[in-house]
């Protein structure tokens, strides 16, 4: 059982625990997909892969999902913000998995992200 914070309830559900068996916090992996071109696809394809990351273990960093939901990435100021946010996340994390778009490249933004974790030695890793 757990406590639902929205209705004040106490359900009956599987909760899902940041703590492996052991004790200690599962580790954070950054997600690094485009969201840029159709931001509607590539934001669900970004969501499928933190999934997939939750699935595997890990507790999912992904900022171009949430930061969106409440910055507006077509305005230059906002989009700054969000990157800036986004990047202090990534210190936070050992692991970053870089999702390449259909085309294969990484946009300008997946670009700047892979440059900052290697520069501050976080593991990137391109998935298939």
């Amino acid at each position: 059982a757990r406590w639902c914070e929205r209705s004040g309830d106490l359900i009956e559900s599987p909760s899902y625990s940041i703590f492996n068996e052991g004790g200690k916090m599962k580790e954070l992996v950054y997600i690094c997909s485009p969201l840029r071109g159709d931001v509607l696809e590539n934001q669900q394809r970004a969501r499928g892969f933190c999934k997939l990351a939750l699935q595997a273990g890990y507790i999912p960093i992904a900022p171009h999902i949430y930061f969106t939901q409440f910055l507006n990435d077509d305005s230059p100021e906002e989009r700054a913000q969000g990157i800036e946010a986004g990047l202090e996340l990534l210190k936070l994390c050992r692991k970053m998995w870089v999702f390449l778009p259909p085309g294969g490249q990484p946009s300008q933004g997946m670009k700047q992200e892979i440059e900052f974790a290697k520069s501050f030695n976080i593991e990137v890793k391109y998935m298939a």
